[in-house]
């Protein structure tokens, strides 16, 4: 779902037909800037790129004529939503109905309330630059700026591969909370609870990473990628003191973050909504009471364990000496 930022700006993730007729939607994060009066798509959540990534595209909103539902008009791209700006059409896939509406109505309402400025500039027809950012995995090549119709439209050719932070960045569009292609059936319906990609922060260096996430009845695990076979790490559930929404993240700047304290680590991770990050709190929260049994937390059951085991008890009764 669509979510304000701290900035007061309209944010998500959305998958968008960059190239016109192509039927080819990559994902993309959304920033609706109503001050800015702009509309623009990154490979990923600014927070998660090297400061000073510039965007994949941008719309003007003076320019944005009307949004619309779209599912008749694309009968095979789910949930999609149309973007007219002049001669060009622009048509993106929201995650699921509720996504759809939110993005449309907030779309509509803020093209409604944007007026074209009497002394503002029109870019010229076409313009080009090279931009080298060789130091990241994802290099932007070029960007082009087009008068289509009198609508500047721009865009950002980057070249394919892997992206940021080691997760790949082809956009390509994948059905929500997608399992690992490795996973058989029969393992799928096992104990998987939930999936999903997250950003956390690394333990030493303290950077943001995407991971992808999975959730079963007896740990949380991340991958580099959900095409990995192994994981990076795998958080037992039983070690897990609590799961809440983190209450530093003014401190770190970070929207939709939640901790996972454990006997060890304090793991932080963010999510790409308020709802992903409350969806990832209640099932953890779940299958630590689905394990343990209601109210009992890490430390109560390493005590239960250690009061239910007679050689233990001889031991801490008689101070060791026996």
């Amino acid at each position: 779902m669509p979510y304000v930022d701290r900035q007061n700006r309209i944010c998500g993730f959305l998958d968008i037909e960059e190239m016109e007729n192509s039927g080819k939607f990559l994902r993309r994060y959304f920033i609706l800037d109503t001050m800015d009066s702009s509309l623009m798509w990154f490979m990923d959540n600014p927070q998660n790129l090297p400061e000073g990534t510039s965007n994949v595209g941008s719309i003007k909103l003076t320019y944005i004529s009307k949004v619309s539902d779209a599912t008749k008009l694309r009968p095979k791209a789910e949930f999609c939503f149309v973007i007219n700006a002049g001669m060009r059409k622009f048509y993106l896939q929201a995650n699921d109905k509720q996504d759809l509406v939110e993005w449309v109505s907030e779309l509509n309402k803020a093209t409604k309330i944007t007026v074209p400025k009497s002394g503002e500039q029109v870019a010229p027809n076409t313009a080009e630059a090279c931009v080298d950012t060789s130091s990241s995995a994802t290099k932007q090549v070029s960007y082009k700026t087009e008068i289509v119709a009198g609508v500047p439209i721009i865009t950002t050719t980057q070249e394919k591969g892997e992206g940021q932070n080691g997760a790949d960045k082809s956009g390509l569009r994948k059905p929500p909370g997608q399992l690992p292609y490795y996973l058989s059936r029969s393992n799928q319906d096992q104990s998987v609870i939930k999936t999903g990609y997250c950003v956390k922060q690394g333990a030493v260096m303290k950077n943001w990473k995407r991971r992808y996430f999975m959730l079963d009845d007896n740990a949380l695990s991340y991958f580099k990628t959900d095409m990995e076979r192994e994981p990076l790490k795998v958080i037992l559930l039983k070690e897990v003191n609590k799961v809440q929404e983190c209450k530093q993240s003014d401190l770190m700047m970070r929207d939709n973050l939640f901790e996972l304290v454990t006997t060890t680590r304090t793991f932080y991770i963010q999510s790409d909504s308020p709802e992903e990050m409350h969806g990832w709190i209640k099932a953890i929260s779940g299958a630590i009471v689905a394990q343990r049994g209601p109210g009992r937390s890490a430390a109560s059951m390493r005590q239960a364990r250690r009061l239910s085991n007679p050689c233990i008890q001889r031991y801490t009764s008689c101070n060791g000496a026996c």
